[in-house]
C-alpha cells in the first residue's frame, strides 16, 4: 500500500474571515479508519471551529469521511475530536479566548514526517467587511502586477 504523505488540507475561508495573531501545530485522537480516510485525502475543514470543555481543547464539525473499506468498525463523520497539546500552550490559548473577539480555527490539516495526523490552528480575530474589501483589492493588485511582469518578459 502506497501511503500518501503529501495530505494537506485547507481551510480556504480561514485567512479570508479572520485576522490570525498566534499559529499552533497540535496532534489529533482519532480513530483507525479516521486516519486512513485522512491519508486519502478525503477531509474537510469547512465550518469547523475549536472550543474548550473542561481543560481540554476540541475540535467540532471537522469531517471525516467514512473509510471505504472500514466495517461496523466505521467512525462518524463529524464526531468531536480531541486535540493535542501541551499545558502551556492550552492555558495560553484558553486565556487568550476569554478575552472579547478572539476564537480558534483550524488552518490546515496534515501528515508530518512520522506519519501523524496534525492539525494547524490559529488564534483569531474576526474581520469586518471593510477589512474583506481590502483583503480583495489587495489580491486583485497582486494578481494584475504578476500578470504585468509575466508579460513584460
Amino acid at each position: 500500500m502506497i501511503r500518501n504523505a503529501n495530505v494537506n488540507i485547507k481551510n480556504k475561508r480561514a485567512t479570508f474571515d479572520y485576522e490570525i495573531t498566534d499559529r499552533y501545530v497540535a496532534g489529533l485522537q482519532l480513530y483507525g479508519t479516521e486516519i486512513k480516510s485522512i491519508r486519502d485525502g478525503k477531509a474537510g475543514l469547512v465550518d469547523t471551529y475549536c472550543l474548550f470543555e473542561r481543560g481540554e481543547l476540541w475540535v467540532r464539525n471537522m469531517h471525516i469521511a467514512t473509510y471505504f473499506f472500514g466495517t461496523y468498525n466505521n467512525h462518524e463523520v463529524k464526531r468531536d475530536r480531541k486535540l493535542l497539546l501541551n499545558k502551556k500552550e492550552l492555558s495560553k490559548l484558553q486565556r487568550a479566548t476569554k478575552e472579547t473577539g478572539y476564537t480558534i480555527i483550524p488552518l490546515r490539516l496534515f501528515i508530518n514526517e512520522k506519519g501523524l495526523a496534525k492539525l494547524e490552528i490559529g488564534l483569531a480575530r474576526g474581520k469586518k467587511n471593510y477589512d474583506k474589501r481590502q483583503s480583495l483589492r489587495e489580491k486583485d493588485d497582486k494578481r494584475d502586477i504578476d500578470r504585468a511582469m509575466k508579460d513584460a518578459r
